[in-house]
């Protein structure tokens, strides 16, 4: 079963899945988008995932559960309802797969914001939790409350932090993608702004390894390729592989701070998406890179995908298709 399928890597997994020929169930909001997976053979359960009346039915019989539900960043999601998507949905979920009779292990998915800013990287699955917003707070509840629960219930269990998932179809990051297309590519702050990478292609490989591995029993990984990046680095592979040349220009952050939180106290509340938000400004001032070598050495799993390879394949796709010619600021 998984929860979350119809998302940019749950879609991918539940593909990967169903054309191996297991039977698989799929966890959906009636209003998700299913159309691209309408010719793959998936049971479907609509409904939340943190309802014990829709949850309870789809987990019957079940051995494996891939649990990936959630809700990212948007202007009208409150905070309510981040715990019920990410904290209630993992208990529903956990406590379900506890009473199935034969079950054999739950692949929970987190991510590496629970881990926020890294001041002196890499870190590791050991670093300390410091979430900075309601989504990456409510991550790390759950992660929190799934662990000390499978303790004590001995819910066999795997814990999977991605790194920033990116690759053919993602438009979270597409946005970096056209930065890269710009004659002038601007940066904000002095700072590397360390970013760690997962093609979806790996991401998928490392769930699915992840839920049978015996070194998987019950441990936490940090799915990321063996390096991070720095932001102007990735802008340079990309452009590269686009033949596109770019200079980069470093702008201090601090007046982009005071207007996306002038953009923020005026859209908030009126329930626009604002055109500039502080965690957009915050991200060139972070770093965010991790020791994956405990996910190559348990799980003995390499990424197929290096960063340039996939960065470069990556920006073709979106090349081809025409998806670079909207600039974003």
């Amino acid at each position: 079963m998984v929860t979350g399928g119809t998302g940019f890597t749950g879609s991918r997994l539940l593909r990967i899945l169903s054309e191996a020929g297991l039977t698989v169930r799929a966890i959906v909001r009636p209003s998700s988008n299913r159309e691209h997976l309408s010719d793959i053979n998936v049971e479907w359960h609509e409904g939340n995932v943190f309802d014990d009346e829709v949850v309870q039915p789809a987990m019957k019989g079940v051995q494996y559960v891939f649990h990936m539900a959630a809700i990212y960043r948007q202007a009208n999601v409150t905070r309510e309802m981040y715990h019920k998507v990410h904290v209630h949905g993992t208990q529903t979920v956990a406590r379900a797969a506890r009473s199935v009779p034969g079950f054999k292990r739950m692949v929970h998915v987190s991510t590496i914001g629970v881990h926020g800013h890294i001041k002196h990287p890499p870190a590791d699955e050991n670093a300390p939790f410091n979430p900075d917003d309601d989504y990456q707070e409510t991550k790390a509840k759950a992660e929190t409350w799934l662990h000390d629960y499978a303790a004590k219930n001995q819910l066999p269990h795997t814990i999977i932090r991605p790194c920033a998932i990116y690759g053919p179809g993602d438009e979270r990051l597409l946005k970096i993608f056209r930065m890269a297309t710009r004659k002038t590519c601007p940066i904000l702050g002095r700072r590397p702004c360390l970013y760690h990478l997962i093609h979806v292609d790996d991401l998928v490989r490392i769930l699915i390894r992840s839920a049978t591995h015996p070194e998987a029993l019950n441990e936490t990984f940090i799915a990321g390729n063996p390096e991070s990046l720095p932001l102007n680095r990735m802008i340079h592979i990309i452009a590269d592989a686009l033949n596109h040349p770019v200079r980069i220009i470093r702008l201090p952050a601090w007046p982009f701070f005071i207007a996306a939180v002038m953009c923020e106290g005026i859209c908030l509340p009126l329930g626009i998406d604002p055109p500039l938000y502080r965690r957009r400004v915050a991200f060139y001032t972070k770093d965010r890179s991790f020791n994956t070598q405990k996910l190559r050495s348990s799980l003995e799993y390499e990424p197929i995908l290096s960063n340039e390879e996939g960065l470069s394949k990556t920006a073709q796709w979106y090349s081809d298709r025409g998806m670079l010619q909207r600039e974003e600021v």
